[in-house]
């Protein structure tokens, strides 16, 4: 694929990221066959279901004011399995297509991934915790990950 499409479809999945209503981290997904969108995806909460992804959490310390911090909803969507969902769903096949995602797949969307036949991962940013990354899995898979620069090309 020519690196201006590459930078194309990751500002496509960029755009998608934006119309997530998470407060914590919005992740746009598209996947792409044959030069052409067959499906989008973002991270929030199941269709029909409030718009809220995160419940705010109170803790103390003790002798100080405490805060708040954010906390992922356990129903909330990733964006890559929104994508595959809604691939899913239609006649298309996600067989040999390139997958662009704003942060890298987490341990969970990758094995969807790999069953869904993509070929390639291309994302912007690293997955904030090594831990629950999909990075071995993918390899293991001869999945290859591209890391796409914000440079325009």
């Amino acid at each position: 694929m020519k690196d201006k499409f590459i930078h194309a479809y990751m500002d496509v999945a960029e755009r998608f990221a934006q119309l997530s209503t998470a407060k914590k981290l919005q992740v746009g997904s598209v996947i792409v066959k044959d030069n052409r969108i067959i499906s989008i995806g973002y991270n929030g909460t199941p269709s029909g279901w409030d718009n809220e992804c995160e419940e705010v959490y109170l803790y103390e310390i003790e002798d100080e004011d405490g805060g708040t911090f954010l906390k992922t909803k356990p129903e909330v969507i990733h964006a890559e399995m929104n994508a595959l969902m809604k691939l899913a769903r239609s006649p298309e096949s996600g067989e040999g297509a390139a997958l662009f995602v704003t942060h890298f797949p987490c341990i969970e969307c990758a094995k969807c991934i790999y069953q869904a036949g993509i070929s390639i991962v291309y994302y912007r940013n690293q997955y904030k915790a090594s831990k629950g990354c999909g990075w071995n899995f993918l390899n293991e898979c001869n999945i290859e990950t591209v890391k796409v620069n914000a440079e325009n090309i």
